[in-house]
């Protein structure tokens, strides 16, 4: 046996009998790739397993939709996928990334592995299945997270990969292991994937709970009549609709752009992109502070009921969120990336208009209007034409508290089913370190 550091053999725990402790280079070849994904014309055509193959399969099929490349005859010979080889990430921007596996189901001649991948090809004392399985467990992934060097870009190379300790029961052992896991990991993520599926139908419901509270109002016996606006329909014909400019105090502010001299801890408090849109309701707290006059803070300030949009954003589906401002400790300022709106009598209507721009109507209105560029967006301009519906005001009131009722229930039911789906992940990831260590018995 390898004598294993101290710290190794209290990760991996006191090991049955019969079952070792060794280098992983002993008992697997360890190639990190170097195929891009250039295609050269005096290169060979080939499929490239790349790195979202692996990061979102455990197993590697011939029927995943695999990207075209070329590569040379060596680098067919070196990398082409071979059944029980194990793929794994060997480079992420994400720490927590690193060495995430993917076993390779059958012999795929035509299939090579791409870049930013390694492949560990197992001896005949290591079974490619129960290799994928130790990879995922604590001991081993820890080593290789460990081994990853990098700050904003995390890599692993070949000899922290290959000088990772594995324990390494008998063959037939191992077979036996990777069997209980393939079945019993199977129970588990059909019961995660059932409650996903929930999550998702509890959100379809809340979002069609508000759409047709805000659309439709609470009354369903109430006359409807054409709002005159295609993509809204009808409304209550007690209902009006106004552009959104008229109903703002001081229109539209883009937000400030304060250079990196400016932030100091002396400063007030200013809201980024990612702090704003932590929910619905944004009460505080930012990482940055800034110096401001108090000219800036008169015409950057946040108060209750304004709302912040995004103007821009990196994904798509962020341009034109919004979150609804609530009473603040102190003066905050907000970035360039948002447009504040102030609604007149923001006490008595801003809490529907909270609803409105979460509604499905609303959200599809500001994605159609969105400039798909590189960061994608909308102006002040486009957000001031927007229809809204407007309720009197007595019954806004009413319509935003049955929201905030039938959100308060939903959080409570969504809290609760995504603590049982953290718990059967913690116990997944329990059992396989449990089962490739030893310390669980498997018929």
């Amino acid at each position: 046996m390898t004598n294993a550091p101290e710290k190794i053999q209290d990760a991996y725990g006191k090991l049955p009998n019969g079952w070792r402790l060794e280098k992983l280079k002993f008992f697997a070849d360890v190639r990190n790739s170097n195929v891009d994904k250039t295609i050269s014309d005096d290169e060979q055509p080939v499929q490239l397993c790349n790195y979202t193959d692996v990061y979102y399969n455990d197993r590697i099929t011939p029927d995943l939709e695999f990207m075209n490349g070329s590569a040379t005859e060596g680098e067919i010979v070196k990398f082409q996928l071979k059944r029980d080889q194990v793929i794994i990430t060997k480079d992420s921007e994400g720490w927590d990334d690193i060495g995430i596996p993917a076993l390779v189901a059958q012999d795929m001649p035509d299939v090579l592995c791409g870049y930013h991948l390694s492949v560990l090809e197992p001896g005949v004392e290591l079974d490619g299945a129960f290799l994928a399985w130790l990879c995922r467990s604590d001991p081993l992934n820890d080593q290789f997270k460990l081994g990853a060097n990098g700050v904003t870009r995390y890599g692993l190379g070949q000899y922290p990969l290959k000088n990772s300790y594995v324990a390494l029961p008998p063959l037939e052992t191992q077979r036996r292991i990777a069997q209980f896991l393939d079945e019993k990991t199977a129970r588990i993520d059909n019961l995660i994937e059932k409650k996903r599926v929930l999550l998702e139908r509890l959100a379809e419901k809340r979002q069609a709970l508000i759409t047709r509270s805000v659309t439709k109002g609470l009354n369903s016996d109430a006359p409807m009549k054409p709002s005159g606006i295609d993509w809204l329909g009808d409304i209550p014909a007690h209902w009006e609709v106004k552009r959104l400019r008229f109903l703002l105090d001081g229109g539209t502010i883009n937000g400030a752009y304060k250079p990196k001299d400016q932030f100091s801890p002396e400063g007030v408090p200013f809201v980024q992109m990612g702090e704003a849109f932590r929910g619905v309701t944004f009460d505080g707290g930012t990482k940055d502070r800034v110096l401001a006059s108090d000219a800036e803070i008169d015409k950057y300030g946040l108060k209750a009921g304004d709302f912040l949009i995004a103007r821009r954003s990196l994904v798509f589906e962020g341009s034109g969120k919004s979150v609804r401002i609530n009473s603040l400790p102190e003066a905050y300022l907000f970035e360039s990336s948002m447009i504040r709106i102030r609604p007149f009598c923001a006490d008595q209507i801003s809490g529907f208009l909270s609803y409105y721009f979460q509604s499905a109507v609303c959200r599809a209105f500001f994605l159609s209007i969105t400039k798909q560029v590189t960061i994608s967006g909308i102006d002040s301009r486009q957000l001031k034409d927007v229809w809204v519906p407007i309720p009197p005001t007595n019954e806004a009131s009413n319509i935003w508290n049955a929201c905030v009722s039938a959100d308060r229930a939903h959080d409570t039911v969504s809290t609760s089913i995504m603590k049982s789906i953290r718990q059967l992940e913690e116990y997944r990831s329990a059992l396989i370190t449990a089962a490739v260590t030893g310390q669980l018995e498997v018929a």
